[in-house]
């Protein structure tokens, strides 16, 4: 598997392209997201997740204000507290609190209404979106402020990804031997998926490094492939938006039958003319792992409310982008004091 620092460092090897986009303007509903579903798990608060026992250090600083501040100016001395990293712890709580909540809050409308199956892959894709709509907005940030801060909240998605894909991989099991990445999650768990034998509290072995480069490579296609897609539709039409929801969010689901002459991994197909009708059938008919298929032929009237989804998908991320855009820049990026990234984040959350 390749380190964690590594795979940073790639990522800012291929920054975010930075461009700003005209918002318009939509004011409607956004009911059937926020009604509730008993069949749907109860979401999961971040809040119940049990705080770590603070250590003697942190109990000595706060007990002595002048040793707190003693110990902050040496910190600074050393390199902490700089602007990068105020944007990464920043950047963290925004991704915690934002972006990874969404998918439980709004599984009745993703699991019922999207029929996105409750796998990790799914969680991917709404966590995806909402990763794309506060870069989105980061990009307006001033210099260095607005790098920083996509930076580290891609930073962080991908640190995210690489625990939940080891978790997923690689559950616990009576023989597993232990393995020093028994540090606890990343970010609290979900119940949006079902990881097998996730209950089991035996330490867990160290998964195949193989199928977790394999899956990172894989993610972070999709990362790359829905940014570019969804920047493309947003600086050019709602008809752009909505097709790049319907392939990146809703799976293309009813593409099968229709010829196809783009690759289905990227790229042009060359000579279109002389691949095999039975070829085509097969690549229509080939399963790309995410668990999202075509409605069987007696579901067929379900592909008559796509139209409808892909409008409301389309008037959701214009109304949150132009939500976002009128929020000040002093607002998102905080007072970038230690201590104080997590404050100030009720009026940034998504679906309001």
């Amino acid at each position: 598997m390749v380190a964690r620092s590594i795979l940073a460092r790639r990522l800012r090897q291929s920054p975010v392209p930075l461009r700003p986009h005209q918002i318009r303007s939509f004011s409607v509903s956004r009911s059937s997201l926020n009604q509730p579903s008993s069949s749907s798990p109860p979401a999961v608060d971040p809040k119940s997740t049990p705080s770590p026992e603070p250590t003697w250090l942190t109990r000595k600083l706060r007990e002595n204000p002048a040793a707190k501040k003693a110990f902050v100016q040496l910190m600074s001395m050393l390199g902490y507290g700089t602007k990068k990293q105020v944007a990464g712890w920043r950047a963290f709580a925004l991704y915690k609190n934002l972006c990874i909540t969404m998918p439980d809050e709004d599984s009745t409308f993703w699991k019922d209404d999207c029929h996105l199956p409750p796998t990790f892959q799914s969680w991917f894709t709404v966590t995806n979106l909402h990763v794309w709509l506060l870069t989105v907005r980061l990009r307006a940030l001033p210099s260095p402020h607005g790098m920083n801060h996509i930076q580290a909240l891609v930073d962080h998605f991908f640190l995210d990804i690489e625990d939940r894909v080891r978790a997923v991989l690689q559950p616990a099991s009576p023989n597993a031997r232990p393995s020093s990445r028994n540090l606890g999650p990343y970010t609290p768990p979900t119940e949006f998926y079902t990881i097998a034998n996730g209950g089991n509290k035996r330490p867990r072995g160290k998964a195949p490094e193989r199928l977790v480069t394999k899956q990172m490579k894989i993610f972070k296609e999709q990362w790359a492939g829905m940014g570019m897609s969804f920047d493309l539709g947003l600086a050019r039409s709602d008809a752009e938006l909505a097709a790049a929801i319907w392939r990146n969010i809703l799976g293309a689901r009813g593409a099968r039958g229709i010829v196809r002459s783009i690759n289905l991994v990227g790229g042009e197909v060359e000579k279109v003319e002389k691949i095999e009708k039975v070829g085509l059938e097969v690549e229509e008919a080939r399963d790309d792992g995410s668990g999202v298929h075509d409605y069987l032929p007696a579901e067929a009237d379900k592909y008559v409310a796509y139209p409808e989804l892909m409008t409301t998908l389309v008037e959701y991320i214009r109304r949150e982008l132009r939500r976002l855009e009128a929020i000040p820049d002093d607002v998102i990026v905080g007072k970038g004091v230690l201590g104080t990234e997590s404050e100030g984040l009720e009026g940034l959350k998504f679906g309001r």
